[in-house]
């Protein structure tokens, strides 16, 4: 009798551990733990240092982290494409994060906006180089009936690692300015520093984890579902009517930066802000291996729908709020959209395709969801500057306009993937036949 994928995955990656993940899944947690403890340090208050050191307009902050995600984006779908032709996920995974590590120092040389568009161009290449064969090891190193936990395992890993750099953040913004409102220049010096060390330690981690792809797979595997899938080669019928409402959604999802800057509009310090993203953080690294197991039971296009339409009421309400109170209990409800949709999306992916087409698969997921960024971030830029005359509505202007889009997301994702709920076809086979 034929061996399941995920049997010779778990074997592949050193077993499953006692928190319920493969090997290789606890160690690509570690190593986004440690990435986003030094992105979150170095990068988090990146917005804040442009509009109050350096003074620039929130367009030109708009276009800095949309060239930035569109980049990241465009990246990802060469390294996906890439991985599945080179049958290997490891070393495009190492170079993406060692890039990364290596770039961010340079914001601390930073003293004109162009200066930091071409660091962060460079980290977010890093960033698209390793994220598809990254999610697509990550896939191959769980088995399907847990893959939903899997993916939010790593989400809730990564997310733990933003928590710990949020409040190492918040340390260093006190101890430089204290509760002064705005950035200052030497306490953002002082965190790009700090985010050298976990950022450079989260690429020789890397370096533990074990290949685990289509090579893996099929040298091992001799089952019908891995002699259909490479038959076939397609990536079926169901997963580009899943990209079409990832990029509607996507479109509503303008830069976090402006979230940041509507929380300091509406009168927070840079350290409160800190903290409340240290509570924000937290929220979604509960969140998520719930979410994961929740989307393994329920299906999840359904898990996903709810996060896209919490997005949108959340959205609304940093619309609508006209003071500081309503902060905390929308960014609680942002850390919940977050935990709901972002690993398991990525794991619907892996559920849509066969095994040897997944790089190229989430490389297309990325661009499509990365090539909006630029628009979205653009637009909710020029929006808040061209909504200013309003009565007072350009700083809501882009969160109304984005809940609106993200309601429309989820209409398009109910119609269009409603038949995809559950594992997918070529994994259910493969259970019945195992």
């Amino acid at each position: 009798m034929a061996r399941r994928e995920g049997s010779w995955a778990a074997d592949a990656a050193g077993g499953e551990t006692r928190l319920g993940v493969s090997r290789n899944v606890l160690l690509l947690g570690l190593v986004s733990l440690l990435t986003d403890v030094s992105s979150e340090i170095s990068v988090t208050f990146l917005p804040f240092f442009l509009a109050n050191v350096l003074g620039v307009k929130t367009a030109v902050i708009g276009l800095i982290e949309g060239v930035a995600e569109s980049t990241a984006s465009l990246t990802r779908l060469g390294s996906g494409w890439l991985s599945d032709r080179w049958r290997a996920r490891k070393a495009l995974v190492v170079i993406g994060y060692g890039l990364s590590a290596l770039s961010k120092p340079f914001l601390y040389f930073a003293n004109v906006w162009s200066a930091v568009l071409g660091i962060r161009f460079a980290d977010r290449v890093g960033k698209g180089i390793r994220a598809s064969p990254r999610d697509a090891l990550l896939a191959a190193s769980a088995p399907p009936e847990s893959r939903g936990f899997s993916f939010g395992f790593h989400r809730g890993a990564d997310t733990a690692g933003a928590l710990l750099g949020l409040l190492v953040v918040a340390l260093v913004i006190y101890a430089s300015q204290g509760w002064a409102a705005p950035l200052h220049e030497i306490a953002f010096r002082r965190l790009v520093l700090v985010a050298v060390v976990p950022g450079l330690l989260a690429v020789f981690v890397m370096l533990s984890v074990r290949e685990v792809g289509p090579r893996t797979a099929r040298a091992k595997a001799s089952d019908e579902r891995g002699a259909a899938a490479r038959t076939s080669g397609d990536l079926g019928r169901r997963f580009p009517l899943f990209l079409v409402a990832a990029g509607l959604f996507s479109l509503a999802n303008s830069s976090d930066a402006f979230v940041l800057l509507r929380t300091q509009n509406l009168g927070l310090s840079v350290a409160a802000i800190a903290l409340v993203l240290a509570g924000f953080n937290l929220v979604y690294s509960v969140v998520s291996p719930f979410a994961g197991r929740w989307s393994d039971r329920l299906g999840r296009p359904v898990v996903i729908a709810l996060g896209w339409g919490l997005y949108s009421a959340t959205y609304l309400g940093f619309g609508l709020a006209r003071s500081t109170w309503p902060v905390w209990p929308l960014f609680g409800l942002y850390a919940v959209y977050y935990g709901l949709a972002e690993g398991t999306a990525r794991a619907l992916v892996a559920d849509l395709v066969p095994d040897e087409r997944r790089g190229t698969a989430y490389g297309l997921y990325n661009t499509v969801v990365g090539a909006t960024a630029l628009p979205a971030s653009l637009l909710a830029g020029l929006v808040w500057q061209g909504a200013g005359g309003w009565s007072g509505w350009g700083a809501s202007a882009p969160f109304v306009l984005g809940s609106a889009l993200a309601a429309a997301a989820v209409v398009v994702l109910a119609v269009g993937t409603h038949a995809s709920q559950g594992p997918s076809d070529s994994d259910s086979a493969t259970r019945s036949r195992g």
